[in-house]
């Protein structure tokens, strides 16, 4: 008789790489005094052997496209996450209950465009919800999840606010270290895929003489955003919401100075990467920066992953091969970009900056 379920065995195997330090609950970044950012071991591929074409990507994927694996693996990539998140203090089920019991759903009246058209890709079951993106409990839990995420890609941090500082402050930090090189003032800011607005209220506070606009496709995300930033209190320059395809916003051309898309990239097919990066280049004004922070191919610490862990990963991100093989930064040139600058800003992240030509 076996003496764990599957699940069981991936969570058990899961937490044996996992560090087991205790944290607080916090989103607030403080930026540290020097505005360099931290150097990040590369590993030896250009992307890790579980990605892409290799024979065990395809392994792993066919793996994954077997139903009843499939559910397994997907039930145990969230229980994990969820796991994670308690052990380290992070109360990611009183939060998503202190979500679901407010008044997040009036905000959604104010907020929904109803003449969006979905993409087909935008309708795929991410992150383990089997409507993606676009239900209650994804917007819900999105916030504790991306604390989960955060302690995990920086383990070695005392508490999980001080692991936002090193993630959240280092990709701010690269992107007003380009902006000041290349270009003057920031009035105006676009965070494409915003989510419930973790990057946006980081980009208001880091710039809080810039306008600052939130964006995404998802109206659950943007309903719990706007509450959440409602609750926080006044701002100078109040964050705008917009529900809108960010590959066709809509939004007058070369009207930011700024356009940032956090961890937007990997959910996308390579075709909507390109088309976000031109829709980026024509909203920038020239000398503009955009800014894109998302999984780096070439990390060391995601090129060691243990089998568990990447299978785990890879049934929750249906795009994530195809991301791995873009050649982002030659994507982003082909779509005008010049200064096109990559570094490592924590162990697992990039940030990829550029500059849209004067």
């Amino acid at each position: 008789m076996a003496l764990c379920t599957p699940t069981q065995k991936l969570s058990l195997a899961f937490y044996a790489e996992t560090r087991r330090t205790r944290t607080k609950q916090s989103t607030t970044v403080r930026m540290a005094a020097s505005s360099d950012v931290a150097t990040y071991e590369e590993g030896q591929l250009e992307r890790p052997k579980w990605a892409g074409e290799t024979p065990l990507s395809r392994l792993v994927g066919a793996l994954i496209s077997f139903k009843p694996i499939s559910v397994v693996l997907k039930f145990g990539a969230r229980q994990v996450l969820i796991s994670t998140a308690e052990k380290n203090d992070i109360p990611w089920r009183a939060m998503t209950k202190e979500i679901l019991e407010s008044d997040v759903y009036k905000e959604m009246e104010s907020i929904q465009n109803r003449s969006i058209v979905y993409p087909a890709y935008y309708l795929n079951p991410f992150h383990a919800y089997d409507d993606g993106n676009l239900s209650w409990l994804a917007a819900a839990e999105a916030e504790a999840a991306n604390l989960s995420m955060t302690r995990r890609a920086i383990p070695y941090a005392s508490s999980v606010d001080k692991a936002n500082d090193v993630m959240r402050g280092n990709w701010l930090q690269a992107i007003e270290k380009h902006h000041q090189q290349y270009a003057g003032e920031i009035r105006d800011i676009l965070d494409i895929g915003c989510s419930v607005g973790v990057s946006t209220k980081c980009l208001a506070d880091k710039f809080p003489s810039a306008k600052v606009t939130g964006l995404d496709l998802s109206p659950y995300f943007l309903a719990v955003a706007q509450l959440k930033e409602k609750k926080g209190g006044p701002r100078k320059n109040p964050i705008s919401w917009v529900h809108a395809i960010g590959e066709d916003s809509g939004l007058p051309s070369k009207s930011f100075d700024v356009v940032s898309l956090s961890y937007v990239l990997h959910e996308c097919p390579e075709r909507t990467i390109i088309a976000l990066l031109k829709e980026a280049f024509r909203l920038l004004r020239p000398g503009g920066t955009i800014a894109l922070n998302d999984i780096a191919p070439k990390s060391k610490i995601l090129q060691e992953l243990s089998p568990v862990l990447f299978t785990l990963m890879k049934s929750t991100e249906p795009f994530l091969d195809e991301y791995c093989l873009t050649d982002l930064e030659g994507r982003m040139r082909e779509a005008g970009f010049v200064n096109v600058t990559s570094v490592l800003t924590d162990p697992r992240h990039r940030t990829v900056t550029g500059t849209v030509p004067h």
